[in-house]
């Protein structure tokens, strides 16, 4: 039951945070950046990208990456060219209707501090170890996750920085939280 009620504070601790980071403080906007001229870009997309998906623009297939001869003419574009990662919907959902967005971020939130309880109910620690422990959990899934966006998609440092300081604080807060339900030191005979 401990668990549950850990997996459930801790989820609402970490929701609430991401609220705070992506609304009231600038973090959810770092790295962000709007065209000039939005309407021929959304033109552009729908006239070239056939169907729902992730695009890197210039791309080089498998295929051609195999080919030595497109794989060197691609190595020029991308010395030459802009670079652009886009994920692409066809047909878009209004912006303003988030209900089903909140709630799916509020259950990711819940399933991710139930897993990080159930992590730091493994071992007899106390409060400032597993507190230390789900800090250094969240920067992990930062370093797992965000950093290979930014060597290889490259996805601007400020918008990486910005996720390292809402997983860092957010899995601080979360883990005082899942501390705090999770209770004092266990004693454990193996």
């Amino acid at each position: 039951m401990r668990l549950l009620l850990a997996a459930f504070l801790g989820g609402l601790v970490l929701f609430f945070w991401g609220f705070v980071a992506n609304m009231l403080l600038p973090l959810g906007e770092l790295g962000y950046e709007y065209p000039v001229a939005e309407d021929p870009v959304l033109s552009t997309l729908q006239t070239n990208l056939p169907r729902e998906g992730v695009y890197i623009v210039p791309g080089l297939t498998a295929e051609q990456y195999a080919d030595p001869a497109q794989a060197e003419a691609f190595g020029k574009k991308t010395a030459a060219s802009p670079y652009a990662f886009i994920v692409y919907q066809p047909q878009g959902e209004t912006a303003m209707d988030m209900l089903d967005e909140l709630g799916l971020q509020l259950a990711s939130t819940i399933v991710a501090s139930g897993l990080m309880a159930w992590v730091l109910g493994l071992a007899p620690w106390g409060f400032g170890k597993r507190v230390t422990v789900s800090t250094v959990l969240g920067v992990f899934a930062w370093v797992a996750v965000a950093v290979p966006l930014w060597t290889w998609y490259r996805f601007p440092a400020d918008y990486i920085g910005g996720m390292l300081v809402q997983q860092l604080v957010g899995w601080l807060l979360a883990g005082i939280a899942i501390a705090w339900v999770l209770g004092r030191k266990v004693r454990r005979s193996y």
